[in-house]
């Protein structure tokens, strides 16, 4: 097939022109992330091999090879790994538009600091474009295991690229760079320079499991001609020491971070580093890391997640769900099984007896981690909660088992501090002399709820409220009763009474000559707008609004419905319950004027604009619209 030349995409072309003009510090690390496809190439064909033994491929010598031609000012990185098909080069190497381009260059724009920036490229999976920092033109050959013809594409990184079938091509991939000048200022290294690059894959890639070769370039004679029959013997650069399986004291912290960083194809330095090792009837090796950042679709449903498998060294596969529950997706890492069959499939993964024990002490484990580091570093856990906090919060309506473990790493927006968030067990620790219950409101924003009506007689009490602005804060709070003895419970749900035993003696006379100063109003009110409300009473929560709707104490909230039916389920509407403030002048005055004038139109009216004020200032929605104003400006007509 004659070669095709192609346009990149708008994104696309911003994109290269972002790498070739030089947005990240360091440039030595396009040679990590070749290093790095290369390894998972091998990794696909040897798992390839086991489960079909009609692929025929020799799979004795697996390596990655690096050759450079100082002359010739290349450098080439191959595999004889799976390789690609024409149709996968299209897919992922002749557009970036798969790796989220417009995502990746909106976040770029606002990243802060460079090395935000650096953090991007990794996330957005476009590691490869890395190349074209240090490249004038990239070539890619590559043919996969199995077809007999081969692809190429090359490009300069401009506005175009080509790709072409071929008919001869070994199998595998290999990335020729035609290197750009040597610019030491500018980060441009020799890249051609043996020592060079045994520096670099030493210091990134020393852990892959597979040998990374340089191959020198051939001796030259007394004349300074090259003499191709010269031995050329290849040197192992790395020493293909798995990290998981050597003692913490044989590894450092950097060399942990580099494969972190080959795993998730982040250029962040992780957030925290757990090791587990099991011993006895079933043993594995386990190696997590807490990155530092929350990845750009960690909430989509294409997000991959879970760990990487491997049986006695051998990788089985990328992304194995069954290792860590849900809401842990975002821990990265390597799991190593001693008796585990090698042809294992996702499917017998999920009825596994030891992956299920695997799966609870991982799990465990991790919580355990972040505990600790909530014990240790008041900075550090800041920085898990507000990447992952909302995502770990799942946890309290699926891993019933890890529920306390879960709820005592929560933190939470609180009206006790505008800025530092407080945990369950600090709440328990201020609540006051006679309080029995954890109180919370949940809404769309703090400010939201810092000024809901619902919040007015616990500002005046000076009680604690957590403020819960999570979607998912909706949810879990219906499925938690109670912390350390203590039960949670909404400000907007059910009756509200938070004087002491002393006040309520003293104020009983009151209440009850209200009750029945107010009886024949809200009789009426009830009636009026029985289609809406189950009741309407007085407020013991209000001091200054004049009124608010509020839910029984176990009917589920409008939010709630509202997800529900969002999800296709149907729930039956729920009624709720209008409570008045007695001691507001609009709700004293609507009293007097029933008394001498009864169910008069305009007092009817006025009804139902109190619950139409008292929907608004919830956030609610109103039925009807329209009306509202209308019988709005009605009544303010009649005052001016």
């Amino acid at each position: 097939m004659a070669a095709e030349t192609f346009e990149f995409q708008v994104e696309a072309r911003q994109l290269l022109q972002m790498m070739i003009h030089s947005i990240y510090s360091n440039k030595d690390v396009f040679l990590r992330e070749l290093v790095s496809n290369a390894s998972d190439a091998l990794d696909k064909l040897r798992l390839e091999a086991l489960r079909d033994d009609t692929l025929g491929v020799d799979v004795s010598d697996l390596h990655i090879a690096v050759e450079a031609d100082r002359d010739a000012r290349t450098l080439t990185v191959r595999d004889n790994g799976i390789g690609m098909s024409y149709d996968e080069v299209v897919k992922l190497i002749g557009t970036i538009a798969n790796s989220g381009t417009a995502t990746f260059l909106r976040e770029l724009k606002e990243a802060k600091d460079a090395g935000a920036a650096e953090g991007l490229i990794g996330q957005f999976g476009v590691g490869f474009y890395a190349s074209f920092m240090v490249a004038d033109e990239v070539e890619l050959l590559t043919r996969r295991a199995g077809e007999s013809q081969g692809t190429r594409w090359t490009s300069t990184g401009e506005g175009t690229y080509t790709i072409e079938t071929v008919a001869e091509a070994p199998q595998g991939t290999a990335v020729t760079l035609r290197l750009k000048p040597v610019d030491t200022e500018d980060g441009l290294h020799d890249y051609t320079a043996a020592w060079q690059i045994r520096e670099i894959v030493k210091r990134y890639s020393d852990f892959i499991t597979w040998p990374v070769r340089m191959v020198p370039e051939a001796a030259t004679d007394t004349e300074g001609e090259a003499d191709p029959q010269a031995a050329r013997e290849p040197e192992t650069l790395n020493s293909m020491k798995a990290l998981w399986a050597r003692s913490r004291d044989e590894v450092s912290d950097a060399e942990y971070h580099e494969l972190y960083k080959h795993i998730s194809h982040d250029w962040l330095d992780p957030l925290e580093t757990i090791r587990l090792q099991a011993e006895g009837t079933f043993e594995y090796q386990a190696l997590l890391f807490i990155p530092s950042h929350a990845p750009h679709d960690l909430f989509t449903q294409g997000h991959q997640r879970g760990v990487q498998l491997y049986v006695k060294r051998v990788f089985i596969m990328d992304d194995c769900e069954a290792l860590l529950p849900s809401y842990l997706r975002f821990v990265k890492g390597v799991v190593d099984a001693q008796d585990l069959s090698l042809n294992v499939s996702r499917e017998i993964l999920q009825q596994d007896r030891q992956i299920q024990m695997m799966h609870r002490r991982l799990a465990k484990k991790v919580l355990a981690a972040v505990k600790d580091l909530m014990a240790g570093s008041a900075e550090r856990y800041a920085t898990f909660w507000r990447e992952f906090g909302r995502v770990v919060k799942e946890g309290l309506l699926s891993d019933f088992d890890n529920r306390d473990a879960i709820l005592g790493i929560c933190s939470f927006a609180t009206t006790h501090d505008q800025d530092e968030p407080t945990t369950l067990k600090q709440y328990v620790e201020r609540m006051k002399d006679g309080q029995e219950h954890i109180f919370y409101l949940t809404g769309e924003s703090r400010q939201a709820i810092e000024n809901s009506p619902h919040m007015e007689a616990f500002r005046a009490k000076g009680i604690e409220v957590l403020l819960l602005t999570d979607p998912v804060d909706e949810v879990w709070v219906e499925a938690v009763p109670a912390f350390d003895g203590k039960q949670l419970r909404s400000v907007a749900k059910g009756e509200v009474d938070l004087d002491t035993e002393e006040e309520k003696q003293q104020a009983a006379d009151e209440r009850e000559q209200r009750q029945q100063e107010y009886a024949g109003l809200l009789s009426w009110l009830t009636e009026q707008l029985g289609e809406q409300l189950k009741e309407v009473r007085l407020s013991t929560r209000l001091t200054v609004s004049p009124a608010c709707i509020v839910s029984d104490t176990h009917d589920v909230t409008p939010a709630l419905e509202s997800m529900y039916r969002a999800m296709g389920q149907e729930v039956p509407r729920v009624k709720r319950i209008l409570e008045l403030n007695p001691g507001h002048a609009l709700v004293s005055g609507l009293n007097k004027a029933h008394g001498e004038r009864g169910g008069a139109a305009d007092l009817a009216e006025t009804g139902e604009l109190l619950y139409g004020m008292a929907l608004l200032a919830e956030g609610g929605e109103l039925s009807d619209p329209a009306r509202f104003v209308k019988l709005m400006a009605d009544r303010l007509e009649r005052v001016l």
